[in-house]
């Protein structure tokens, strides 16, 4: 058991539901600590049976603090995990900063938990909209390895922190009011929009939301071959990521396999029952930790060697503070192996 947890961000989006599943799924520790910054230091915060007091996120907040789950901007995280390190803690920081440092494992515990041996202070938990589409693919890959993916996602304003959500009701109030609306978070406003931008332009028209899934879904499934081909929008919509994926393996899949792989792969619930109307939709997923799959079909445009499917996700909870909780169980889980 670690004598002290860190959560940086608790008081944030993600950081106030690492809180609840560090409650809900009995993590075990003796002594929970908060750190945020300037704006919310000194708040308190109701967990379990005590009232903490949040503390100022500073260079000497992380004295004997033995593991870390931060939620932080990358330039917060830069600065700081370090500190935490120096300090003899271990990080699980879920930031973009670390993410494709070659020194930093990039996990999730479902696909890679293996890579986590190799970590050196800090552990980095994936972009939203790669984890749960590496989830979903991660049984096919190891079944008839992935070649190529085509990917379009529907995420949602929650992305963006609580001022997208902010945003998104203010957007839809003022465009039933008549109004025309305003915004700063997105690049248009968001109410009854679609917004085929996340990130600024990065490599050939992509942005650097797409290139993230490009180039963290080949780190966690351990294949530089891969090919990825991303479309990043944002939706209306307050929580739940959805993505239209097809996957091309080199050994052929039907249907009935591929659900089947689904079906057995852990944190894969498959909804999928057309005719009844029966697929995932965020309003179902909001607030479970699974990643939902459903309308499987084969590519018809292809040589048989694909596979299209539906895949929605809580992307606060399974995209964001479950995974970083569940990494930080596979830390304890390898710490009592050891002892």
């Amino acid at each position: 058991m670690y004598e002290t947890l860190a959560v940086v961000g608790a008081t944030g989006a993600v950081g106030r539901i690492v809180l609840e599943q560090l409650e809900a799924r009995n993590f075990p520790y003796k002594r929970l600590k908060l750190l945020a910054s300037q704006r919310s230091a000194g708040q308190q915060v109701r967990f379990k049976d005590e009232t903490i007091t949040v503390e100022l996120l500073a260079p000497g907040a992380f004295e004997d603090v033995d593991i870390v789950i931060a939620s932080t901007p990358d330039e917060v995280s830069a600065e700081f995990a370090p500190y935490a390190v120096k300090e003899g803690a271990i990080v699980v920081d879920e930031s973009g900063y670390w993410r494709m440092d070659p020194k930093v494992p990039l996990i999730i515990p479902e696909v890679n938990p293996d890579a986590i041996a190799d970590h050196q202070g800090i552990i980095a938990s994936p972009n939203c909209s790669t984890t749960q589409m590496v989830v979903a693919l991660a049984p096919l890959h190891q079944a008839a390895k992935v070649k190529r993916v085509v990917v379009s996602t529907y995420q949602a304003t929650s992305g963006a922190g609580l001022a997208g959500n902010a945003e998104l009701e203010s957007s839809v109030r003022q465009i039933l009011d008549g109004q025309t609306p305003g915004h700063e978070t997105f690049q248009h406003p968001i109410g009854f929009n679609l917004i085929p931008q996340i990130g600024g332009e990065k490599f050939e028209g992509y942005t650097s939301e797409e290139m993230k899934m490009v180039y963290e879904t080949r780190k966690i499934m351990g294949d530089d071959d891969i090919q990825v081909c991303p479309t990043a929008v944002r939706v209306p919509v307050t929580i739940g990521h959805s993505e239209s994926i097809l996957v091309e393996t080199e050994k052929p899949l039907t249907v009935a396999e591929a659900t089947e792989l689904f079906r057995a792969a852990a944190g894969i619930t498959v909804v999928d029952d057309l005719a009844n109307h029966q697929y995932p939709m965020p309003r179902d997923c909001d607030g479970k930790d699974d990643v939902f799959v459903g309308r499987i079909r084969r590519d018809i445009s292809g040589d048989g060697h694909g596979i299209a499917f539906w895949c929605v996700s809580d992307n606060l909870r399974k995209g964001a503070a479950t995974n970083a909780v569940q990494i930080a169980e596979l830390l304890q889980q390898s710490v009592a192996s050891a002892g």
